[in-house]
């Protein structure tokens, strides 16, 4: 999608330190031409109506697109671990008021660090979603990860059947840094022998999904995507396909990084990507300002739970999963629906966006075409917009994140969410710290202070190191 089909019909942007929203806010069109999803009709081609697990044939993806009804894939839950805590209406509503999370690094020593400054949680607390030896052997991507995905679940186990077509992908940019760090440097202090039997278990970027699932005894697909800050859009994608082909019938699916530690703050400080703003971290990242120099880094876990429409299995809907229950058997609202999306390369530098935005515009494109809506009929985009010198403008130039800090893998996960809430309260958070919009950038970007607006379509982009774009497709939920 060309930057031309936005900006022709006038555009609004609202952002976040690690990430930002773009909306058509003048000349929306009219509600007969909005989006409204169809009723699920039989699917034809090689796709099975059988409610039970079945196979992939190995030439579905040659059937035409117009041959293949997807089947509709809905949001019932959703979770998170923020540097504003864990309550999902908290998040949004800081968010809203244009608070920063932002603030110096106190879990250890970065006096001497070039940056001092990242979106550190503090408090966090897994009581009741983790037993407490486990939870000192943690690395705190890990929790995070099992919090948030244990959250929209209610209840530390599953009493749902099958447990075969649950599954969960929770992805990674990192890993267990903490972990991996710790036993590298047992390593070459005093030796192999003494490295910890949970040095490998622990650092590796599975170990998310596969915690998660051992803790709640969900079969169904599992394992992890790491494509660094597009990492968790990946995943939703991932999910909604194995929904779309009959392999899952929910999908408990996200993002989750705990990089702001010694390795991993002095990591992208080499990279010379971080802003320097030591003096001022509330301020420091400022999407599309003309003075922005660089993103902050931030952490977190954001899980969805994605389903197929009117999933009728639950044996027990109170023990565990109670509201999703009424929601599917007796009308309770559905948070919202996952219409499509896209995954595409750049293939252009290891670090740095193609400048013309074409792998980012071709990736829009595609998710459009997989949602079955139209670039008119999108009003709303939550953007990577990092605060980068670079990245800003590729993406700006595609297309024609500011209070908690970029969550590299996590990111997607927690934009999904504000997205979502965007889309139920008709409210944008604004894009605080823009005292001085880059010319280049001729958008209404909603700067500093909220704004009203009715969602009718809306994408959320993420874009990692390797050239990775990622685009995902929300909207409200009609019946």
């Amino acid at each position: 999608m060309a930057a031309a089909s936005f900006c022709s019909s006038g555009v609004l942007f609202g952002a976040r330190e690690n990430g930002a929203f773009l909306a058509q806010f003048d000349g929306l069109r009219q509600v007969e031409k909005m989006h409204m999803p169809l009723a699920p009709t039989k699917p034809q081609g090689l796709v099975s109506t059988s409610e039970q697990s079945r196979p992939w044939h190995p030439l579905l993806f040659l059937l035409p697109k117009e041959k293949r009804t997807p089947k509709r894939t809905v949001i019932t839950g959703q979770g998170l671990v923020s540097v504003f805590g864990s309550d999902i209406d908290t998040f949004y509503n800081r968010l809203l008021q244009g608070e920063s999370g932002i603030t110096l690094i106190d879990r250890f020593d970065a006096s001497s660090y070039s940056v001092r400054f990242a979106g550190q949680i503090r408090d966090f607390s897994s009581t009741g979603y983790i037993d407490g030896k486990n939870d000192r052997r943690l690395d705190d991507c890990w929790r995070y990860g099992i919090v948030a995905g244990k959250r929209p679940l209610k209840m530390p186990t599953l009493d749902l059947k099958p447990l075969n077509l649950i599954g969960v992908i929770v992805g990674t940019g990192m890993g267990g840094l903490t972990a991996f760090s710790a036993g590298v440097g047992v390593s070459c202090s005093k030796g192999y022998k003494k490295i910890s039997p949970f040095f490998i278990p622990y650092s590796i970027t599975n170990m998310g999904s596969a915690l998660l699932a051992i803790d709640t005894g969900l079969m169904g697909p599992n394992y992890s995507i790491s494509t660094a800050c597009a990492t968790a859009n990946y995943c939703f994608y991932a999910s909604a396909n194995h929904i779309r082909r009959g392999e899952a019938d929910i999908m408990v699916v996200g993002g989750t990084e705990a990089a702001v530690m010694p390795v991993g703050v002095g990591g992208f400080i080499a990279c010379r990507a971080l802003s320097q703003r030591n003096d001022e971290p509330h301020r420091a990242s400022r999407p599309w300002d003309k003075n922005r120099d660089g993103f902050v880094m931030g952490e977190g876990a954001g899980v969805l739970v994605i389903q197929k429409h009117h999933t009728l299995f639950f044996s027990n809907v109170t023990s565990y999963y109670g509201e999703l229950g009424e929601c599917i058997e007796r009308g309770a609202p559905i948070i919202a629906e996952y219409l499509g999306g896209a995954v595409t390369c750049d293939a252009h530098h290891m670090t740095d966006p193609r400048s013309d935005g074409l792998g980012v515009s071709s990736c829009i494109t595609k998710s459009l075409e997989d949602a079955g809506v139209s670039p008119e009929e999108v009003n709303y985009v939550n953007a990577h917009a990092t605060s980068t010198l670079a990245g800003d403008l590729a993406e700006f130039n595609a297309i024609k994140k500011s209070m908690i800090g970029h969550g590299l893998g996590a990111a997607g996960g927690l934009e999904a969410i504000a997205t979502i809430k965007a889309i139920n309260t008709g409210w944008l958070h604004p894009t605080i710290n823009q005292d001085d919009l880059e010319p280049a950038v001729t958008i209404d970007t909603v700067p500093n202070v909220k704004k009203k607006h009715e969602v009718n379509v809306a994408i959320s982009n993420s874009f990692g190191f390797g050239g990775h774009n990622s685009v995902v497709v929300f909207a409200p939920y009609n019946p």
